[in-house]
């Protein structure tokens, strides 16, 4: 005897909602175990550092910036127009030779005024930068 003749054979389905139940607790559970830190600013002190000097000169273009913002070259004061004029400058303190370029900025000085030598160093080819720092004597 065939009782199954004319019913056809239903397929098996998946039921989601326990696997939705159980990724709910799971989501609740790390919610409420997880810790949140805050950060309400970050405190930073510059410029200080304690590294050996340099034994061996190499040629040095020492730019020094002041902090209302006015720039020196080896000590001759320039007046500054764009990162282009300050690479030319930079061109002819440096003798056509590559340089290091040292940076001594004043830590009240603004970043774009750090941040303009940087790129008149890369107009003008020089790829090796440094900032000078104080020792905390």
């Amino acid at each position: 005897m065939n009782f199954r003749r004319g019913r056809h054979r239903e397929e098996p389905e998946i039921n989601f909602i326990p696997l939705i139940d159980v990724m709910l607790v799971i989501l609740i559970f790390l919610m409420a175990t997880t810790t949140y830190s805050k950060f309400a600013e970050l405190k930073i002190a510059l410029p200080t550092a304690s590294a050996e000097k340099q034994e061996t000169k190499s040629q040095e273009v020492e730019i020094s910036i002041t902090s209302n913002g006015s720039y020196a070259i080896n000590g001759k004061r320039i007046e500054y127009q764009n990162p282009e004029s300050l690479a030319a400058e930079m061109r002819s303190a440096a003798g056509g030779q590559d340089p290091v370029v040292v940076i001594n900025a004043d830590s009240a000085s603004t970043h774009q005024s750090v941040v303009n030598v940087m790129e008149a160093a890369r107009i003008a080819g020089y790829g090796k930068l440094t900032f000078a720092t104080q020792s905390p004597n």
